[in-house]
């Protein structure tokens, strides 16, 4: 199987997985209007997946080839449970498999994953090596953060000396969540780490990049080979087209362009995981997160959100929307 990560080009920029924002409806929409180099899924619960739920969970890892390449994220404490659920990613098409080291949802923790895994170090080369039996010949990468109270370097070299093809490395401490400025100032130290340790490791950097450019500007100042992207997609699927795709789908920018994606969004979103179901996978307040950021910036913005806020499907959306621009034209 070849290692996809081999193959990118320098630097190469990634939308973070998040929970219940980077799912299969939303991951389209970015393919569609601004493919990323790699795409992730969102964290996926390892102990779930060899639980009785597993079926619950495997929407979270449904994707389409114009995603391609695609790495499943798994997350838990335990290392029976990532090696058995590692083994179904190789045959559900993933190009790869990605340990979440550096969630900081409380609950997560909890189970002994994400973030937790910095204060133990040990099981975290166990979760490493059993990932990587499970998943056989898919190249199996981490991300993680700083550090959880501090800075730990300690930490970051321990992971370099697993060879992992890449490691992302958010670049706040767990303790720090998303609140204080991301310290890119220390990625050059990562950096001369990870060429003394593992040369062959790619370091992606995460946090605060505001835009394309702005990632390039990261990623060329600070010497890491790959850029991901969180807080900065929310609201911009054509976040990673390029400078020639934006130019084209500059339409895609004005309000009734971002308005036309919105709602295209929550149709697909209702499709997915809403209509023809029984019991709808996820609640269509989910969408409302994605409201808020496509619809700021402008006059007008708040009190269109407030009545997106109310809707309950995309049919009210769609009403919604027409009478605003309705109103806006008269």
């Amino acid at each position: 199987m070849k290692n996809f990560w081999e193959k990118l080009p320098k630097p190469f920029f990634v939308p973070a997985p998040m929970a219940n924002v980077t799912d299969f409806a939303f991951r389209e929409m970015i393919a569609k209007y601004g493919k990323p180099d790699v795409m992730w899924t969102e964290f996926v619960s390892a102990d779930g997946l060899v639980s009785s739920g597993r079926n619950k969970l495997l929407i979270d890892l449904k994707f389409s080839k114009k995603e391609k390449p695609i790495v499943a994220q798994l997350f838990t404490g335990h290392p029976g449970a990532m090696k058995n659920a590692a083994r179904f990613v190789p045959g559900l098409g993933f190009d790869g498999l990605d340990i979440n080291m550096g969630c900081p949802d409380r609950a997560v923790e909890r189970q002994g994953g994400g973030a937790a895994m910095m204060k133990t170090p040990g099981l975290a080369l166990k979760i490493i090596e059993a990932a990587r039996d499970g998943a056989g010949a898919l190249p199996v990468s981490v991300k993680t953060r700083l550090g959880y109270n501090k800075a730990d370097f300690g930490w970051i070299k321990l992971l370099l000396e697993q060879r992992l093809p890449a490691l992302t490395i958010h670049l706040r401490t767990r303790k720090e969540m998303s609140v204080a400025a991301a310290h890119w100032e220390l990625m050059p130290d990562i950096i001369k780490l990870r060429d003394e340790v593992s040369p062959e490791t790619l370091i992606i950097g995460n946090g605060d990049a505001e835009s394309l450019d702005d990632g390039f500007l990261k990623a060329k100042e600070f010497g890491c080979d790959g850029v991901m992207v969180g807080r900065g997609i929310f609201g911009k699927p054509w976040f990673f087209g390029s400078p020639q795709l934006e130019r084209r789908c500059e339409y895609d920018k004005t309000t009734e362009g971002k308005l036309a994606i919105m709602l295209e969004h929550a149709k697909l979103f209702e499709k997915t995981f809403i209509a023809g179901k029984v019991k709808p996978l996820k609640s269509f307040d989910t969408m409302k997160k994605h409201f808020k950021a496509y619809v700021s910036g402008w006059d007008g913005a708040k009190d269109l959100r407030v009545k997106l806020m109310a809707a309950n499907n995309a049919k009210e959306v769609a009403r919604i929307v027409k009478e605003y621009l309705s109103e806006e034209k008269s």
